[in-house]
């Protein structure tokens, strides 16, 4: 194969594919990106068996080929290269010859017959989201899925495509993150798929702010699919918690905050946290917040805001830092937190679909 191609283009493929590939892995031809080149495009495409990601490229194809080289090392050359065109020739024996400007560089691959095969969509039922509401939609709510690799299926982020809605969810057992938007899908395509943190991670990475995202699931896979890339992943095979459990169906107290204020006030107080003191106490009195830390080891802090509350007084601990992965993702003026007391669940809610409930830390 041979084509030239600009160092923006090839670049901006390179860094779309290579996340995938990990520094380490017992197969070889893992670390390489597949190169295909025909009718003045290119695909590249790299996978970890996991998780697959698939671009194309404009580039002024001589001559229509395939192979596969190393992704890291080709990427790490491109970037380096000045902005003239690039001139790519990948011998039979799978040599590429790189040459810019007065650079030149031969670069040793592998054939393209090692390389997995590629998924493709045909899954019986797709689904169409636009992609920046989907990405926002999972940073909303990615931050809460647990990361210890015991509960396997929490790891995960639920996709349920029900009752003409989309409901993402994480949780990890002690918050939970909820976000829905409305999308239209016949009833016999209702589905749930539990996507694992890594494709959840290189979506959140690699996903638009505009345009449309089609999703297809089929034989334990999601395939997600817009302009010129495809992100094809395992699914956790599992059934997740019913979440809706853990929700609270009613509360005593729903209050009105400042979600900037709240973040920086949370920010402040946290300073201080440590490993085994990482409550922070939020006490409510007549239109006024205290929230305070007592680290044993450490010291105290304490923020006070003004709020509209003229309910009882009522105190409740919480683990700061969960509070701060739920506030810094959203984008809202105000934020409405609900309680009853404090060994209940608070949940922050907003004027969109989401929700984010809190497990209360008993402190003595």
């Amino acid at each position: 194969m041979k084509l030239s191609v600009t160092k923006s283009a090839l670049l901006g493929g390179l860094q779309m594919v290579h996340n995938v590939v990990a520094p380490r892995t017992t197969l070889p031809i893992l670390s390489n990106a597949l190169m295909v080149a025909e009718k003045n495009k290119l695909w590249l495409t790299t996978t970890d068996l996991d998780l697959t990601v698939h671009c194309c490229i404009e580039a002024d194809v001589q001559k229509t080929g395939s192979s596969t080289l190393p992704v890291r090392r080709l990427s790490g050359i491109v970037k380096e290269l000045s902005d003239a065109a690039i001139e790519l020739d990948i011998d039979e024996k799978n040599v590429a010859t790189i040459s810019c400007g007065s650079s030149f560089f031969k670069l040793n691959g592998m054939s393209d017959q090692e390389f997995p095969p590629v998924s493709k969509a045909d899954g019986q039922y797709s689904y169409r989201v636009d992609q920046a509401v989907f990405k926002q939609m999972l940073k909303k709510c990615s931050y809460a899925a647990s990361r210890d690799e015991s509960r396997y299926v929490l790891n995960g982020v639920l996709l349920s495509f029900k009752n003409g809605k989309l409901t993402i969810v994480a949780t990890d057992g002690r918050r939970l993150a909820l976000v829905e938007n409305e999308v239209e899908f016949p009833s016999e395509a209702e589905c749930d798929v539990i996507l694992p943190a890594k494709a959840v991670a290189e979506l959140e990475q690699i996903l638009g702010d505009e345009g449309e995202l089609k999703i297809s699931a089929k034989d334990k896979q999601a395939i997600f699919e817009f302009k010129d890339v495809m992100v094809a992943s395992k699914l956790i095979d599992g059934t997740y918690p019913n979440y809706k459990q853990v929700i609270p169906p009613q509360c005593e107290e729903r209050i009105t905050l400042e979600r900037e204020s709240l973040l920086n006030a949370l920010r402040r107080v946290s300073l201080l946290a440590t490993e085994k003191a990482n409550a922070t106490r939020l006490t409510f009195t007549k239109n006024k917040l205290v929230i305070s830390m007592n680290a044993p080891d450490v010291g105290e802090a304490r923020e006070s805001m003004p709020v509209k509350y003229s309910g009882k007084e009522l105190s409740v601990a919480f683990n700061a830092e969960y509070m701060i992965d739920s506030l810094k993702t959203l984008t809202n003026d105000e934020i409405f937190l609900e309680l009853t007391d404090d060994l209940s669940p608070g949940v922050i809610k907003c004027d969109i679909p989401f929700l984010y409930v809190l497990m209360p830390i008993k402190v003595s």
